[in-house]
């Protein structure tokens, strides 16, 4: 079938993971430039091997696999979910519970990577599953509100319970990404150190790039097969039609409760990297606007695809450093430039009380929006953008190219 990539001849087949060679190579390929990329052999990445971009791509990784938890949710069972970052504040602080320093004011265990981390997973994906019969007995925007009041629940919570979370605005350290057997002095592993790896010297970002890699791997690899199996299935035919689905034989109740649970365990295990990768986590990180984040994520991407969920990550997340970047050129520009590239950039930066800007670069209260209220606000203009000329998001533009690509030099 060399001439007929997408021919197929067996259900097994079609429903591989990567069912075509071209797939199975340009996987290959693209893993072996991430794994690359922390050693700065790549030209024209070799920047992504600086430290601030080692940790853009650790946290692009870390809110990835989040994403894809509220992707089997409402990209593959149709349930629209804002409350997905209460689920990563339990998973953080079932993490610094169970991880945390022994006496240091608030509750810790000392217990070891591998305790700590699939427990934030379970302990999330156990309180999914309980709150799930009283959220699916709603759908659509009253599914939305019910989960949006789990954000307020929890912020309210996690800035109560101080003994466990150390108190708004304070917040309280989590464990650090070390591997020990037990509770011994000196782990095994330290990815938290600068230090050398089968030869070859390393920081400790780059040991942490690698890390979450692995686990976005993993975690990739899950989501797929979970789309693959009958559950995965089921949850498809539910999005679609839930009443059909239901008279086909598709238990439709504990479909959704299973979704749920599915959804929140991986929030949970990205709240406890998170943690560990940030160091110190107070109550009020796990508020609407991370919800929101996930939210469009999803939505820029291309909801109901694994690949787009990890686009949509990708440009989520580095979004906001390369509007940082951006708005220094244009601030440069105005000062040290003259002429028409001066002016319009005037126009779009504030550097002085007396300037009127759409983005200040002004420390303080300054005319304009400083960088990270201009990132909120470019937020809802690409969901509004996507929803509007491309709901199938940045997966739905890479069709475009791939399939004028395969039909060119025609157009029908």
């Amino acid at each position: 079938m060399r001439t007929r990539p997408r021919l197929f001849v067996s259900y097994a087949s079609e429903m591989s993971l990567l069912p075509t060679w071209t797939q199975k190579i340009a996987a290959l390929v693209f893993l072996g430039v991430l794994v690359a990329i922390p050693f700065g052999i790549i030209p024209g990445l070799g920047f992504l091997a600086d430290n601030d971009w080692l940790k853009i791509l650790s946290r692009v990784a870390i809110y990835a696999i989040g994403a894809l938890g509220l992707h089997i949710l409402s990209g593959l069972a149709g349930q629209v979910s804002l409350g997905h970052a209460f689920f990563v504040g339990i998973g953080a602080y079932t993490a610094a519970v169970l991880g945390g320093e022994v006496g240091k004011g608030v509750w810790g265990l000392g217990l070891p990577i591998w305790v700590w981390l699939p427990a934030a997973g379970i302990v999330a994906a156990v309180i999914g599953a309980l709150i799930a019969p009283t959220a699916v007995r709603v759908r659509g925007i009253y599914l939305a509100i019910v989960t949006l009041g789990l954000v307020f629940i929890g912020e309210w919570i996690f800035r109560s319970v101080a003994f466990i979370t150390g108190g708004s605005q304070a917040g309280r350290k989590l464990p650090r990404f070390e591997f020990r057997i037990w509770k011994e002095e000196m782990p095994l592993v330290d990815f938290t150190t600068d230090g050398t790896w089968f030869g070859v010297e390393m920081t400790s970002e780059a040991k942490t790039y690698l890390l979450m890699l692995a686990f976005i791997i993993v975690a990739v690899i899950i989501a797929k097969n979970i789309q693959r199996t009958r559950v995965g299935r089921a949850f498809m035919a539910i999005r679609d039609r839930d009443i059909a689905a239901e008279v086909m034989g598709v238990a439709e109740a504990r479909n959704k409760l299973v979704a749920f649970a599915l959804s929140s365990a991986f929030a949970g295990v990205t709240g406890a990297l998170l943690g560990a990768f940030i160091g110190r986590l107070v109550p009020e990180t796990f508020s609407l606007l991370m919800s929101i984040q996930f939210v469009a994520i999803l939505l820029i991407g291309g909801l109901g695809t694994v690949t787009g969920t990890l686009l949509g990550s990708a440009f989520v997340i580095i979004l906001p450093r390369l509007v940082q970047d951006f708005t220094g050129l244009l601030a440069s520009t105005v000062e040290t430039g003259t002429g028409f590239f001066a002016s319009v950039a005037g126009i779009f930066v504030s550097t002085g009380i007396d300037d009127p800007g759409i983005i200040s670069t002004l420390p303080g209260t300054s005319p304009g929006l400083n960088v990270a209220q201009f990132n909120v606000l470019l937020y809802g203009l690409l969901l509004i953008g996507f929803l509007i000329f491309e709901p199938l998001g940045l997966y739905g533009i890479w069709i475009r190219i791939r399939n004028y690509w395969k039909s060119w030099p025609f157009t029908y």
